[in-house]
């Protein structure tokens, strides 16, 4: 049996690691709500961007903000994977490489990566990557241009990222950052005011206005998907956590009822010292 100082420093251990699995998994849903947040906001920015680009362009056609002829545009697709900074988004990260090995070819193919767990997995897989950029720590004002500058060099980029479900639900997704900047402005309903050359004045020109819309409305779809990467890491965190503390809970529970059996049987051995002692005190001769 285990001394009883041996199974109260386990207990202690536990109940620590409970306590702090709780402020994490409390940290974990206070950030899931302020992204959330920031999320509606910049989902509102862009209704009002995709108004006004709907307007003015001429035809459908989307040329990524290129203010040039596509002559230098590389005749390959770029692929862009958003993974966590760090090592705790559990299996996610590994599932995003998982998905674009499957349609990567070395050839054809270039790999920016978004965050440093992302690359390191890369690394191990011997995946060769263009980029690396750090998962940005803010969810507001964040930079997305050197991004932005690679997208508009290639003829396709294609995103590989966590979507989020809810709290205990996290997919995997890719899409085309031409079908993820429609989808963004599909549902957004045109302004009455009329927004043309008849009623207002572009410098320096209507060319160069579309090409910055669409190089804005790039940069919110980019940072909505970091945005949304982050609440699937943060739900992921939040349910590892969860299982962790609930672990942590139980095994204190189980090291208590252990402490609690180890003091009663050192009381009984106790108990029978005194009675054997004092049958063996009246079984003496006098």
């Amino acid at each position: 049996m285990r001394q009883l100082p041996d199974i109260q420093t386990d207990e202690y251990m536990m109940a620590t690691l409970s306590n702090l699995t709780g402020v994490f998994q409390g940290l974990a849903s206070m950030r899931i709500s302020q992204i959330k947040d920031q999320v509606l906001k910049s989902t509102k920015f862009y209704e009002q961007l995709w108004g006004i680009y709907t307007q003015i362009r001429a035809g459908n056609q989307f040329s990524f903000g290129r203010l040039h002829d596509d002559d230098n545009v590389i005749d390959k697709g770029l692929f862009i994977l958003i993974t966590a900074e760090g090592g705790f988004s559990g299996e996610i990260d590994h599932k995003i490489i998982k998905m674009m090995l499957e349609d990567y070819k070395e050839d054809k193919h270039d790999v920016i990566v978004i965050g440093r767990h992302g690359a390191q997995q890369l690394n191990q897989a011997h995946v060769p990557f263009k980029h690396y950029f750090k998962m940005p720590a803010k969810d507001r004002n964040i930079n997305v241009q050197p991004v932005v500058d690679e997208i508009k060099k290639y003829k396709s980029s294609t995103i590989f990222y966590p979507s989020y479900k809810s709290l205990l639900v996290q997919d995997i997704k890719k899409v085309e950052i031409l079908s993820a900047v429609n989808e963004l402005g599909e549902n957004t309903e045109v302004s009455d005011d009329v927004i043309n050359e008849d009623t207002y004045i572009f410098e320096p020109s209507t060319f160069y206005v579309v090409a910055h819309l669409e190089r804005s409305m790039i940069k919110i779809t980019l940072s909505q998907l970091i945005l949304e990467s982050k609440l699937a890491q943060y739900a992921s965190r939040f349910q590892a956590m969860r299982f962790a503390n609930d672990k942590a809970t139980e095994d204190q529970k189980t090291f208590h009822m252990e402490y609690n059996r180890a003091k009663r049987a050192i009381k009984d051995a106790r108990l029978k010292e005194i009675i054997s002692g004092m049958r063996a005190s009246k079984g003496a001769p006098t």
